[in-house]
């Protein structure tokens, strides 16, 4: 996306008039100044801390640039039509379907793609090592006092599925490659050493581990049901750092409930899970509350990436990480 700003720009496509950039936390403040200052330094250009929609910093209008807060609810988005002069929403979250189709047309709507790798993919590896080796149930003895000795699997060479084969699924295939696991790769749309989605049932049968990293869309929207569930090998664990709404709660409930399968996931839906939902109460599943990617370096990832974007915005230059069709 070339010239998003529609305000008069000198050649070099620097603007001239006033922009103002709107971030959501504080540690953002120092990077997208600076950048805005070594980019744009002949045109006023105010970056402003806008932490909650009752804590306006300034009119909205004249917001160009904003950087809603890390996992923000949807909301949040009814604020953009406040925004005028609003050309980007830069999110710090790797998913974006809280935002897809609530923005104006004139917006342009980009994800924190890759800001997210490291951490998602630590999660994934960790539930994976957790379940195989029986940690929660060891976990549960030691509160017990009790030294409940027993034999537990491993995780070399069993078959991973990987279904979303987007950055953080390389992450988390290079993090198992010294597990000595065979990978498969899914995607939406087929291409070289990566499988479609519509083989799914041909390949899931093979898995002893599935990882779902898809986005939210409308076609992705209760995936896992019944009948995908039923594909799976006794045995299996089925993990989920993707969102809630990816599996249908109910069908998943009922297969964990067999004790057929096991369930290792960081969303829910609802999110979150009700207290007395059936899921926390079985052994064989584990549940996280979406803090796969709420590590120390979130925001110094997170900012780095809208500095960039800041930069590619005030000089014209195309925007990364554009959300399309959800993705």
């Amino acid at each position: 996306m070339a010239g998003p700003f529609a305000r008069p720009q000198k050649p070099g496509g620097i603007i001239e008039a006033m922009v103002k950039i709107w971030i959501a936390h504080d540690t953002g403040l120092d990077a997208l100044r600076a950048e805005a200052r070594a980019v744009a330094p002949a045109a006023e250009v105010v970056v402003e801390l806008m932490p909650a929609p009752e804590e306006l910093p300034s009119d909205p209008a004249g917001v160009a640039f904003w950087v809603p807060p890390f996992l923000a609810k949807p909301e949040l988005t009814v604020l953009a039509e406040r925004m005028p002069d609003l050309r980007v929403v830069q999110l710090l979250s790797a998913g974006a379907d809280a935002w897809t189709g609530r923005l104006p047309a004139a917006v342009t709507l980009c994800d924190a793609r890759g800001v997210h790798d490291s951490s998602t993919a630590e999660w994934v590896v960790g539930v994976i090592l957790s379940y195989v080796r029986d940690l929660p149930l060891f976990a549960r003895a030691q509160e017990r006092g009790e030294w409940a000795y027993r034999r537990t699997d491993e995780l070399a060479g069993k078959r991973v599925l990987i279904v979303g084969s987007g950055s953080i699924g390389r992450a988390v295939e290079a993090r198992l490659a010294p597990f000595e696991v065979p990978v498969t790769r899914v995607a939406r749309r087929p291409r070289e050493g990566v499988h479609g989605v519509e083989e799914l049932p041909r390949l899931l049968p093979d898995a002893d581990v599935v990882v779902l990293l898809v986005p939210l869309t409308a076609q992705t929207r209760g995936l896992v049901d019944a009948a995908f569930l039923s594909h799976l090998r006794d045995g299996a664990l089925l993990v989920n750092a993707a969102r809630g709404p990816v599996v249908d709660t109910a069908a998943v409930t009922a297969e964990a409930l067999t004790g057929r399968i096991g369930f290792a996931t960081d969303v829910t839906d609802p999110e979150p899970l009700p207290s007395d939902h059936a899921l926390w109460r079985l052994p064989n599943v584990l549940i996280t509350p979406h803090v796969a990617g709420s590590v120390p370096a979130v925001f110094s990832r997170g900012y780095a990436l809208a500095a960039a974007q800041l930069r590619r915005f005030l000089t014209g230059a195309p925007l990364e990480n554009v959300v399309t069709e959800g993705y």
